[in-house]
Formats: structure tokens, C-alpha cells, sequence
């Protein structure tokens, strides 16, 4: 099955059960657009016959993004550094859209922000996927991972969400199909945007620290 014939199968076949296993492929090392999955599923919940639920959406696509985030976090933990480097040197790497140079640049953003990087990391597309594997080669407390990763995952699952669901209040598009290529257009923008806020407010907590101090 080609990549065109799988976002079709996904589309076509929207639950949340779905939701829940492709976002934990895209959450992992595994290269998967979360738009493909929920900002459609959030549309198609906005349908009273759909039998699905706006909020469940997030909850479920959240859940699946904890699930691909723990597969990372675990195998940067137990192979380290080295076979993860290897790895994405490797042919394999490649085929799964990782090299050394995005491996590197999720170790350097989590050198930079430290554990909250798994919050605001999870905002970034060229870094999204990938935070997990610093987080786990430094050994970062597996509750702290957890917890953070789901406030991250949960604000960009709320955010492609709200896409799905304006989509569906002000636009005539009728196909999750047509939903997903809207949702592509501008998720990136709104997750810089949100990335540029979650700054400016860590910066002015961590200034009135400092004042207090």
C-alpha cells in the first residue's frame, strides 16, 4: 500500500481506535502527518451521526501521542547514544525521514530548554517527533516525560482539533479528504505562533522570578 492509498484507507475509516494507533506512529520514529488524522476526526466528530465525541478526539489522539512518545523515550534509553546516531545515519533512518543533523538538533533543543523543551518541543514540526530520544538518553524522570509530553501533545492535538472543528463550522468542505489539505495549509503557522507565546510567557515567569529573588 502506497502512502496516497493509506491516507485514503485512514480517512475513509476515522474512529478511535485509528486516532489512537497512527498518532503514536506519528509521535514515534516513524514519519506520519498528525493532520492526516485529527483534524479530520475532530470534523467528522462534529457530526452527531458519527458516534464520535469532539473532546474524546483529543483525549484519544493525546493518549496515542504518549504511546509513540514512550517507544522513542525507552529506545534512546536502553540502546543509547551511539546505535541511535547509527541509526540515523543508516538506510533505515533515512527511509524514516531521521538523520544525524535533526537528531542533533532535538539534543540541542533539549540541551537548551531543559525538561520543558518535551512541552514546547512537541510545537515544533522539525522537532516534534524527535524530543522524546534526548529526553531518553539523558535518563529524564519517566514522570515528568510522561506528564510533560502530555500537556505538549495536548495542546497540539487541542490545536489541529479547533482546525477540524472550524473547518467544519465555516467551511462548505464535505471530505475528511478536503479537511486534511486544509488542516496541512495551516497547522505549521499556527504551531509557530503558539511556540512564539509559550516563549514569551516562560520568559516573563522566569523575569519575575528573578524580581522576586
Amino acid at each position: 500500500m502506497n502512502t496516497a492509498a493509506l491516507f485514503l484507507w485512514i480517512l475513509n475509516n476515522l474512529n478511535y481506535w485509528v486516532v489512537m494507533l497512527f498518532m503514536a506512529i506519528e509521535s514515534s520514529f516513524v514519519p506520519f502527518p498528525s493532520e492526516v488524522v485529527v483534524p479530520p476526526a475532530a470534523w467528522k466528530a462534529m457530526d452527531p451521526a458519527s458516534g464520535m465525541n469532539f473532546l474524546l478526539v483529543i483525549v484519544v489522539a493525546t493518549i496515542g501521542a504518549d504511546i509513540g512518545a514512550l517507544i522513542n523515550y525507552y529506545l534512546a534509553k536502553w540502546v543509547g547514544r551511539p546505535i541511535i546516531y547509527r541509526f540515523a545515519d543508516s538506510r533505515i533512518g533515512h527511509m524514516c525521514l531521521i538523520d544525524r543533523e535533526k537528531v542533533e538538533t532535538a539534543e540541542e533543543y533539549f540541551r537548551k530548554h531543559g525538561a520543558a523543551s518535551t512541552i514546547f518541543g512537541r510545537l515544533v514540526p522539525a522537532v516534534r517527533q524527535l524530543i522524546s530520544i534526548p529526553a531518553g538518553l539523558s535518563g529524564m524522570h519517566l514522570g515528568k516525560f510522561l506528564s510533560y509530553t502530555t500537556i505538549g501533545a495536548g495542546i497540539w492535538n487541542t490545536v489541529l482539533a479547533i482546525i477540524g472543528w472550524s473547518i467544519y463550522q465555516y467551511t462548505d468542505y464535505k471530505t475528511t479528504h478536503d479537511v486534511y489539505q486544509q488542516a496541512l495549509k495551516y497547522s505549521h503557522e499556527i504551531g509557530y505562533v503558539l511556540l512564539a507565546l509559550a516563549v514569551v510567557v516562560v520568559a516573563f515567569i522566569a523575569y519575575k522570578g528573578l524580581k522576586k529573588k
